[in-house]
């Protein structure tokens, strides 16, 4: 009987089979210990030397990382093994050889893991990131799905930008150029006026020249649309749906999560009511005493760090090099130092733009946009999520309905995440008046022929509406408490990154 690794506590006693690839082996003479992993979970595989075994023995022994094959034999209960199961191998077929697999377990760095990313998320740590992708996607087509909202595909190929033209990937469309979408926001407004309350999933396209942790040029995002909505409306979905994302990660996935190291914990704190603030508010914030005594924390923090970690790395080094050291023993402290090295190039670079984002927050401009560094001091005051309203309309996007209160701003809304990892979502509500939506593209210096369609929907039967698009990396990033976006997706692009 074929069984899947993840099941096998539902066959303790029986014998079943198992199909997967080996993930890495030991040879004590007398048995091999084989650890199988099968796309669903890790489980020991046991091959003893006996005459039942005598056909296949010397094949287990010499199993290489990587290769694929098919066990046989009889699942026992061990809660000190990886799965908490262990199978007793009695029958061993080789299904597909695997010569000099390029990731061994030896350290390996970023560039070349990311060069052999088609090999790269066969490892333990990426497997677990790419679960709770799965899950977070999978939450959102359900949230949505059971609240009444339909799916209204959108173009990839757009006329017209849909945030700002200099973001664009122009693209030949037989002799006519069209460009990338970076959103599907604009087409969905059309659909929430046949519908009432729809979204749109799927790839967008943002030519920003940025290399930060936080930006990828082909990311994922869902964009929610309702009609008959004013901001509070779109600000009350925006935070119902990320307490359910959240319930279902930490339901589901907990087990991930703590592989990667995540502190539960905060991710439990994620309940109704989040913080809010506006954009003002905020402002005030940067500009004052709690923003620079964060930093300058920070910067007393980091700087005892690195010395830190300079004296273990000494310490470590001079151990490999000493004698008596088992291999072992010694590739496990070169991985050490690797990790170590990693970390204190990451402080390095955070201490030397620490006195920077001091200054920038001291000088924060009351009528800007928040850059990286503000969202990450907003979002480590607090350990809830921060919705930030009501920006400076010089800085937003031209669709975005002026407030009343204040002509100088928009009725719009970001949301960042605790801990650092800034804005996850941006909304907002929509201008729905054909007159002052038309004197806005003409603000912006952008074509009215372009968006004669969107403008369309303002002439017949317009109503208050407004919705927001969540960035599914960013998010991910967030839950699994990574620092760098480019391992929420499988093949990451970014500046210069376009491989495989």
């Amino acid at each position: 009987m074929h069984a899947l690794i993840k099941d096998l506590k539902n066959h303790v006693g029986e014998t079943v089979r198992l199909q997967g690839w080996i993930y890495n082996s030991r040879d004590s003479g007398k048995i091999a210990f084989l650890v199988l992993r099968d796309g669903s979970g890790l489980c020991q595989c046991v091959v003893a030397k006996s005459p039942a075994t005598e056909g296949f023995f010397d094949t287990a022994r010499k199993l290489t990382q990587e290769a694929a094959v098919r066990l046989t034999g009889l699942v026992k209960a061990n809660e000190k093994q990886i799965g908490g199961h262990e199978l007793e191998v009695t029958g061993l077929e080789m299904v597909g050889e695997s010569v000099d697999f390029p990731i061994s377990p030896k350290p390996h760095g970023i560039e070349f893991l990311f060069k052999h990313r088609h090999l790269h998320f066969r490892s333990r740590r990426q497997w677990h990131i790419l679960r709770v992708r799965h899950a977070v996607i999978d939450e959102i087509r359900s949230y949505f799905n059971r609240n009444g909202f339909t799916l209204i595909d959108t173009p990839i190929f757009a006329p017209a930008a849909g945030e700002g033209a200099q973001t664009l990937f122009q693209v030949d469309y037989f002799g006519e150029p069209v460009y990338l979408a970076q959103t599907g926001q604009l087409y969905v407004e059309a659909g929430c006026m046949a519908f009432g309350k729809v979204y749109c999933f799927g790839p967008t396209f943002r030519a920003e020249k940025s290399k930060t942790r936080r930006h990828l040029t082909e990311f994922w995002m869902v964009e929610p649309e309702i009609a008959f909505a004013e901001l509070d409306d779109v600000v009350a979905l925006a935070e119902d749906f990320i307490c359910s994302i959240v319930a279902r990660v930490l339901r589901d996935h907990r087990a991930d999560l703590e592989f990667l190291g995540r502190n539960i914990a905060s991710l439990e704190k994620i309940t109704k009511p989040f913080n809010r603030m506006t954009h003002k508010e905020a402002a005030e914030v940067l500009r004052g005493p709690r923003a620079k005594e964060l930093l300058e924390k920070d910067l007393t923090a980091k700087t005892a760090r690195i010395a830190e970690i300079k004296t273990l790395l000494a310490e470590k080094e001079a151990k490999v090099a000493g004698q008596g050291v088992k291999q072992w023993e010694k590739d496990k402290l070169v991985g050490e130092i690797a990790d170590l090295k990693d970390e204190v190039g990451d402080l390095e670079v955070e201490v030397t733009n620490i006195p920077h984002h001091i200054e920038l927050a001291a000088k924060f401009d009351p009528g800007g946009d928040l850059g990286g560094s503000d969202e990450t001091i907003i979002s480590r005051l607090s350990d809830k999520p921060t919705f930030v309203t009501h920006y400076p309309k010089a800085c937003k996007a031209f669709y975005m309905k002026q407030s009343a209160d204040d002509a100088s701003r928009v009725n719009n809304v970001d949301l960042l995440a605790p801990e650092g990892f800034g804005e996850i979502i941006g909304g907002s509500q929509r201008e729905d008046s054909h007159d002052v939506l038309l004197h806005r593209i003409h603000e912006e210096g952008l074509n009215p022929d372009d968006y004669a369609w969107y403008l369309d929907l303002r002439k017949y039967g317009t109503v208050p509406h407004g919705g927001f698009g969540l960035g599914v990396e960013r998010t991910v990033a967030w839950l699994c408490g990574l620092k760098h976006i480019r391992e929420t997706i499988p093949f990451p692009r970014m500046m210069g990154r376009f491989y495989p």
